[in-house]
This record gives C-alpha cells, structure tokens and sequence, in this order.
C-alpha cells in the first residue's frame, strides 16, 4: 500500500513547511477518507487555523491520512519517527487506533497530544508523562449524559454502542452516573449503518429512554432510521452524534434531542467567539466540537513551545502541564493523569434559520475529572 501525505494548500504553505532545523516538528495521524472523515477533517482544520494564526514560521506539521485503519496509522507513526523526526505526534480520532499508537510513541520519547480519543487505559494504568489528553478522557460526555438521564426522571434506559474501547467506555460512563435500571444492553458493529434489529429490540424492551454513543456515520444512520420507526422514546447522547459536522446530514430526526457537551459555540468568553468566527470566515461552515479540539490542541502546543524548547523535555513537559493558553473552553486545566478538567454541558438541537444546530440548556458536570487518574502512577 502507498502511503500518501496529504498536501497543505497553498494558503497554509507558510505555516510550517521550510520550517527552521531547531524549530518544532509535528506528525499529525487522523481520517481523512472513508468512514469518519468528517471527523479527522475538522480536527486537522481546527489544529490548522490556530497555526494560522499563530504565524509560527518555526513549526512544521506533517499530515497523513490513516483510513481509520489501526495498521496504516502504526505504519504512519513509525513513518513519522523514524524517518521524519517529529517531536510530537497528534491527530488520532478513534480509540483503537490510539491504543495501537500512542504506548509505543511515548515509550520513544515522543509527546503525544490528543484532539480526541481518550480511551480508559491511557488515563489510568497505561497513562505517561508524555501523554496528554486535551479533550477528554472518553467517559466523561457519556457521565454527564447520565447524570442528565437521573435528574429528567429515567429510570429502564436502553443503551447501545460500537464494539470499540470508545464505545465500552461510553456504556461505563454513563452507567456511573445513571443510577437506574436497564432495558437493553447491545454492543454493536463498528461502522454499522443498518439498525432495524436493535430498533426492534429497543420497541420490545419496555424502556422509558434511549441513550446512544455512534459517532459519525453511524449516528445518521441510526437517527433517521429510529425518526422512521415510529419509537417515540427520548434519547439522549453524547455530542458525537450531534455535532455541527453531522447535524444536517441528521436533518429534523435530531431536533430537540438532548446531548452533552465540554464545548459549544456560544459558550460566552472571547477565544470561543473569535474561534467561531474566524473558522467560519476560514472555511465557510460552522466549527464541530472535533474542530474545537484541534483548534485548542495547537494553541496549548503553541504555548508550550513559547516557553520551553522540546529538546529539554522536562521544561517542555512543564509548559504543557501549566496549560498556560486562552481555550475556547474558557478555563481549562489538566489533573493529575493529564487530562482535562471541565465543566460538561447540556444541549439542545435547534434550529437557526435553515442550519441545525445546538444551544446550551444546562451544565451536567462541574469541573469535572475522569474517573481513572487514582489508577495513575507517575
């Protein structure tokens, strides 16, 4: 199989390309093509748009396509350290290719900042100094959507997700804060897109709710299939499903459902309004959560590296921790295993003109932590 890199457009040349030799190299592994590309795209045009604007001659970004395949992006990561010599590596949307990645980088003195997979492992037995987590770990939406489950009154919820570490984090999430009993437990195929069987399975169940996690593709799928059903259950996700990204592939199947969130367009602080803004202008449609976090991703990279060079590892290591950058998050602060703690919030699918979208409702989760940093031993 040819590897290819996915060419910067000419606007971007700038950027990091030509970079200076004692300067910053970044590898950035995601999903550019096939199932979940949507998700990679917005990630690498957050991560991207920061750099932009940050005009940091001195920090060069290599990009590769990983096709959502856990053996291309070892072969990419491996590409990227022997060959390239990047400092950091970043990028990676899906768990399990996380897993197949990131131990291997960090125990080759890599640093590794994630946009978006945060599977269990790494945030607690697997974790590493080098290891750094800036969206969250990936319990902690599907935590929240419980805690909103148990105040709406919900006590017999059927749950489903992929048969992936997201997707077992997802159902242990919401578990722990859920408290009530369940209709139905299903695991299901990743990258699945027909539903009739659990559909059916979930009208039989007697549940008074639905909670599910099937990020992209599958969230669409599942959406308009369970609108046609005739189920007229609430449901309740995390905002995987209905992120900006997707919301008008989705269409009227997602109004006023409820999802939870760490972040969301109008939360009210100046970083997040010029980041909406600003994407906006960029690339002429709104940002995702995913492009959020690739967005907040490089400007904590690009805060580091203005305080500590990489090659001193340990001050490098500092300047990550202390977090010292403006998050469209608002306040934004890593605990003690390198992951984020964060206020987790509750929204709503609207409509804005002819553009679905969501607003803010309510806050399930303070500042909140994962569950795992006790597991933690560095």
């Amino acid at each position: 199989m040819k590897l290819k890199s996915i060419a910067l457009a000419a606007a971007m040349a700038a950027i990091g390309f030509g970079a200076q030799a004692e300067g910053l190299k970044v590898g950035m592994i995601t999903t550019l093509s096939g199932g979940g590309a949507g998700l990679g795209i917005d990630v690498r045009d957050g991560f991207m748009l920061a750099m932009k604007q940050a005009g940091r001659d001195d920090i060069e970004v290599v990009i590769e396509d990983d096709q959502r395949k856990p053996d291309v992006a070892v072969q990419l990561a491996d590409k990227m350290i022997q060959s390239e010599k990047v400092d950091v590596l970043t990028g990676i949307i899906w768990s399990n290719l996380a897993m197949a990645v990131v131990p291997a980088a960090t125990a080759q003195g890599k640093f590794y900042l994630s946009p978006n997979a945060g599977p269990s492992a790494l945030a607690g037995k697997r974790c590493h100094p080098n290891y750094f987590n800036v969206a969250w770990q990936n319990d902690n939406l599907h935590e929240a959507a419980g805690a909103y489950a148990k105040e709406a009154g919900y006590k017999n919820s059927f749950i489903l997700a992929p048969n992936y570490p997201a997707g077992k984090d997802a159902l242990t999430g919401y578990k722990r804060t859920y408290g009530g009993g369940l209709a139905g437990e299903v695991y299901t195929k990743l990258g699945q897109t027909d539903y009739a069987a659990e559909i059916a399975q979930i009208r039989a169940s007697g549940a008074d709710s639905v909670f599910f996690f099937l990020p992209g593709g599958m969230g669409i799928a599942f959406l308009k299939q369970y609108a046609d059903s005739g189920v007229d259950l609430p449901v309740v996700g995390p905002a995987f499903s209905f992120d900006q990204g997707i919301l008008q592939a989705v269409g009227e199947a997602a109004m006023g459902v409820i999802n939870t969130s760490q972040w969301n367009k109008d939360i009210d602080n100046a970083a997040n309004k010029a980041f909406v803004d600003s994407f906006q202008a960029e690339y002429g449609r709104l940002p995702s959560l995913y492009a959020s976090q690739g967005f907040d991703t490089a400007n904590l990279l690009i805060s580091a590296s203005a305080k500590a060079d990489v090659a001193d590892q340990d001050a490098f290591r500092a300047a990550l921790k202390a977090a010292e950058f403006d998050s469209v998050r608002g306040d934004f602060k890593f605990g003690p295993n390198n992951h984020p703690i964060q206020n987790i919030y509750v929204r709503e699918v609207i409509k804005e003109g002819e553009v679905y979208t969501n607003k803010i409702i309510g806050t399930a989760l303070t500042d909140h932590a994962d569950a795992y940093a006790a597991e933690c031993k560095m």
